[in-house]
């Protein structure tokens, strides 16, 4: 693609992926969503021992849809818990019986926990037709509305976190309101807009004022796919890291695409390397920036220590 062509509106970058504290969130809330379908289906298990018993015979109208509406009411809950939990841990499409079941698992839970109770309600021969009608009548409406809250109409998915990712970067870059950046997608957006910004910041001449938005990285070892490893990208070919590799070069973005996520620890040495000019001026302070921003994160464990 030529330098002054424009770039395509929605860029996809490297495929979004749970963070350790998102899987953590996502662990904890499925956790608590088991407990919940646990209860439901317990409960299910007495009504069906209390009407193999004859309990609801004569009566006891009152017990049997109390526990239909506590089989209802945790079906909910544990299905609310899960549609929070697959949005911090969202499956891909690219899986679909996964994705299916991932995102659909509350209403199929649902099911398991009202059908068995409900067949037994309606051929139970000894039962009050009349209490038959009522329970099961109550106990349908239940179902249905426990399976509807259950489907998820619109599952989240990495491809979709993906591109609200990419967009929600794209709009940091370029100062706009940040619609797109929901909890979810923010922090690796903002890695990308910091990346590119680094990048131009260092690359800025009297020829290019607001910098380069090319950068080379090792090519991946699959031809034609996504590296399995993260690489590092590099502001040109010429870097000592570089020679003798087969490199791949493009944006930023394009690189975050290869799986090439990480910005050179050596910046000052490759802008003196690629031409660009290091220790003054716009790039010195960039290489600097980079320097602080890639040394935080270990002060702050030593601290933690």
């Amino acid at each position: 693609m030529a330098e002054n062509e424009p770039a395509p509106q929605v860029d996809v970058t490297k495929a979004w992926a749970a963070t350790q504290d998102q899987k953590g969130q996502a662990k904890k809330l499925r956790i608590y969503a088991a407990l919940c379908w646990l209860v439901a289906i317990g409960t299910e298990v007495a009504g069906i021992v209390m009407l193999k018993q004859g309990k609801f015979q004569s009566g006891n109208m009152a017990l049997l849809i109390g526990l239909l509406v506590v089989i209802a009411a945790f079906a909910i809950g544990g299905s609310l818990l899960w549609k929070a939990a697959n949005k911090h841990d969202p499956a891909s499409r690219a899986d679909g019986f996964r994705f299916f079941v991932q995102n659909q698992l509350g209403a199929i839970i649902t099911l398991i926990a009202f059908l068995p109770l409900l067949v037994l309600i309606f051929m139970d021969k000894d039962m009050d037709p009349k209490n038959k009608k009522i329970a099961g009548g109550v106990g349908v409406a239940l179902a249905l509305l426990a399976t509807v809250i259950g489907i998820d109409f619109k599952p989240p998915s990495v491809e979709q976190h993906t591109e609200d990712m990419n967009q929600c970067a794209a709009q940091i870059k370029s100062g706009q309101p940040t619609t797109a950046c929901s909890p979810e997608v923010a922090q690796q957006a903002q890695d990308i807009a910091r990346d590119s910004k680094a990048v131009a910041d260092a690359t800025k001449t009297a020829a290019n004022p607001n910098g380069i938005d090319k950068v080379y990285w090792i090519a991946s070892e699959k031809a034609g796919e996504k590296a399995d490893t993260e690489h590092v990208f590099h502001l040109c070919d010429n870097v000592s890291t570089l020679r003798g590799k087969e490199v791949q070069s493009g944006s930023v973005t394009a690189a975050y695409k290869e799986n090439a996520t990480r910005i050179t620890k050596q910046l000052a040495m490759e802008q003196k390397q690629c031409g660009f000019g290091a220790g003054g001026g716009v790039a010195g302070a960039a290489a600097k920036a980079v320097k602080a921003a890639v040394a935080a994160p270990a002060a702050d464990a030593t601290g933690a220590q």
